[in-house]
């Protein structure tokens, strides 16, 4: 008998919504499991919470000891309708009750040109655009680098100081930090460069100086005439939540466009509605050639997109692009659910509510602990960096401390940051709010103790 087949509660929103603990954190059901995990997963697949889930929704995550919590990471963004969502659960009923599988390439159906119309529709710019399914972030990214080197017959990409884009191996070398993501993995594929990013809390300069600093380093150590690409997160994820000072990405568009180099904006954790807008691109007045998007697409089911310019889409030769599962029919249909949740639900909305009340938390206890160094984000995508008053150095060690601490009191909380010292707030657009400031009563607490 599996751990599943005592479950009592049903996932979705029917949850109680409630932080309850049963037992410590691991309690004995999920310890089971995470020596289960030991003996038959690969050591490189690590955990954050050390739980058996069994159940989830609203703003609540249960586990198999029957422990309830208030799940504030969102599966890193990803289930940000809220878990077992009704309209996709009932989309990915139906579906696959028809088929699950032809292969887009093989048999077409409807619900893949669905979607792909429908990013077409939402994403930034009224040019004509087209889109193609994946099945992950990293591989969105490297098929927009793809398209961006067939389109301009350049090879040079820029990538970002802090930026995450991945774990294969082109996403890897676009990828900034070494551990855990890069360390012993090369070689890295050639011809990815690095640029400094805009980062307000550190460099102090305003967002024409950090581009004039950026622009320069890529003419001089890179040429427009090599550069297919510049890549960057509007709001970075895995970095650190770093929110670039207005005018970075404008300056960086215009320089691109008149350079002829493809600017791709990598929405895979900001996409959706998670900062408030329906993506992060439009907070900034930007609109990239081509944008990827992958996390809160479909719900929790896997997919990704790249969508952008229909000349640049189209660049590639028939049979370029694809993949066996890339636009699964069921994942489609899910995130033409999820899709419609975002548009008609008041989703956007509602990450403006959640992001007012995270910023104003976490301001008040900045206020009051010089530990906390700075609170940034957009909407329901915040974060903390942590540091040490007395030096403003990155304190990775009191980050830890705290997350594991409200880890243990029930609290789902997910660090990052190049230095480690930032904790990131993703909590599902679906919490209530008595929810939220009962997680982040204990993420002050957990503060305090330490």
């Amino acid at each position: 008998m599996s751990i599943a087949d005592t479950l009592v509660p049903v996932g979705g929103p029917t949850l109680p919504q409630e932080r309850r603990l049963v037992t410590a954190i691991p309690g004995p059901r999920s310890q089971e499991l995470l020596d289960r995990k030991a003996s038959a997963v690969a050591a490189g697949v690590g955990h954050t919470v050390p739980i058996a889930a069994v159940a989830a929704g609203g703003g609540v995550v249960v586990d198999a000891d029957g422990n309830s919590l208030i799940d504030l990471g969102s599966g890193i963004a990803v289930t940000t309708v809220g878990n077992a969502h009704p309209k996709v659960v009932a989309a990915v009923q139906e579906q696959v009750a028809q088929f699950t599988h032809t292969c887009f390439m093989i048999s077409p159906y409807e619900s893949y040109v669905a979607v792909a119309e429908a990013l077409n529709r939402i994403t930034p710019g009224d040019h004509a655009k087209k889109s193609a399914l994946f099945n992950s972030g990293a591989e969105a990214v490297e098929n927009a680098v793809k398209i961006a080197r067939k389109f301009t017959k350049k090879q040079a990409v820029v990538a970002f100081d802090h930026g995450y884009h991945g774990r294969t191996s082109l996403t890897m070398a676009l990828t900034a930090k070494a551990m855990p993501y890069k360390s012993g993995f090369g070689p890295f594929p050639s011809e990815i460069y690095r640029a400094p990013l805009s980062y307000p809390f550190r460099d102090g300069l305003s967002g024409a100086e950090a581009a004039k600093r950026a622009i320069s380093l890529i003419e001089k150590q890179v040429g427009a005439d090599n550069l297919a690409a510049v890549i960057i997160e509007p709001i970075q994820g895995e970095g650190g939540f770093i929110v670039p000072a207005d005018g970075f990405l404008p300056a960086l568009v215009e320089w691109c466009r008149a350079n002829d180099v493809v600017f791709i904006a990598d929405e895979v954790q900001s996409g959706f509605a998670r900062t408030g807008s329906m993506f992060a691109s439009e907070q900034f007045g930007i609109v990239p050639d081509l944008i990827t998007t992958a996390k809160g697409i479909a719900g929790g089911l896997p997919l990704a997109a790249v969508t952008g310019r229909a000349e640049i889409m189209d660049a590639s030769h028939t049979g370029g692009l694809g993949g066996t599962y890339g636009g699964n029919p069921v994942a489609c249909a899910a995130a033409l659910a999820a899709i419609d949740v975002f548009e008609n639900d008041g989703v956007i909305e509602r990450a403006r509510e959640i992001g007012d009340i995270l910023v104003s938390r976490l301001t008040a206890l900045q206020a009051g602990d010089p530990r906390v160094g700075d609170v940034r984000g957009r909407g329901a995508m915040v974060a903390a960096e942590f540091v040490d008053p007395a030096t403003g150095e990155p304190d990775a060690a009191l980050t830890g401390a705290v997350a594991k601490a409200c880890i243990a009191a029930g609290v789902i909380v997910l660090t990052c940051g190049t230095y480690g010292n930032v904790i990131r707030f993703l909590p599902p657009l679906s919490m209530p709010d008595e929810l939220l400031h009962e997680g982040l009563d204990v993420v002050a607490s957990a503060l305090a103790a330490h």
